[in-house]
């Protein structure tokens, strides 16, 4: 009996978050426009919890860093509505790899899906955006940037960009595969993970400030030694969300 009733409450807490989900993110995740490819990464990428986490709402200006085949540019179009916009930032370096093969960056393909989408191309080390933003997102390609690939990456001028380009009070959204607890950056360029304490640290030197982590695409039976693309663990790899704030105000310079 008591196992009975703990499972009826794990199912009407589920069903209330259910119930809480905004209408506009339910809208994204279940817009016919998205292709097979991604829903069928839905049960493991988890968009809904993602899009309330990292509070997108309508009317917001984003930015998706780094945004492979567009499968959050997506939703945060269908998001952030007519009113809103979302910058597709492709940094050169990565879409060199499609360039070579003779081919588009397959985030070209989602602009032409959606009017409130555009894609920006230019070195990592130059980001930019032609307005201010209310939030910068990049997921599983932040440890891409220490990469010998991407340069690497001058991850404290990049860093120091989005800062910029976000306004007073604007969020800074890092989801990334885990490594294992005081790796640093060792695994980044061999089994594509990072320390989630080297993010906090880089993140929060460009003048950013914690505000908040998801445990959401956390999964404690990876041990975080094999490879993200290693079919044992792809799709289910220990993954930590990091949402920093820009300060509203900036605290006066020392005299």
């Amino acid at each position: 009996m008591k196992r009975l009733f703990a499972i009826l409450v794990i199912a009407m807490a589920g069903a209330a978050v259910a119930a809480s989900t905004p209408m506009y993110i339910k809208n994204a995740v279940s817009d016919s426009a998205r292709p097979q490819a991604d829903t069928k990464r839905d049960a493991d990428r988890k968009p809904d919890a993602m899009l309330e986490f990292a509070g997108i709402k309508p009317g917001m200006k984003v930015m998706d860093l780094m945004p492979g085949g567009g499968y959050f540019t997506r939703l945060f179009a269908k998001a952030v509505g007519p009113n809103g916009y979302v910058y597709s930032f492709e940094p050169n370096e990565m879409a060199k790899f499609a360039t070579d093969k003779g081919k588009q960056p397959a985030i070209l393909a989602v602009a032409k899906d959606y009017p409130n989408v555009s894609v920006i191309t230019a070195p990592i080390n130059k980001i930019t955006a032609p307005e201010q933003l209310d939030l910068v997102w990049t997921s599983q390609n932040y440890h891409d940037m220490h990469d010998s690939f991407m340069g690497p990456a001058d991850i404290a001028a990049v860093n120091k960009a989005i800062y910029a380009a976000l306004r007073p009070g604007g969020l800074y959204i890092v989801l990334d595969h885990s490594a294992e607890k005081g790796s640093g950056l060792r695994d980044t360029d061999t089994l594509h993970r990072i320390d989630e304490a080297a993010v906090k640290k880089e993140v929060e030197a460009a003048g950013f400030k914690l505000i908040g982590e998801s445990n959401v695409l956390r999964n404690p039976k990876d041990d975080r030694k094999l490879k993200v693309f290693d079919p044992a663990i792809r799709g289910h790899t220990d993954q930590f969300i990091l949402k920093f704030r820009k300060p509203v105000k900036t605290a006066p310079a020392a005299h």
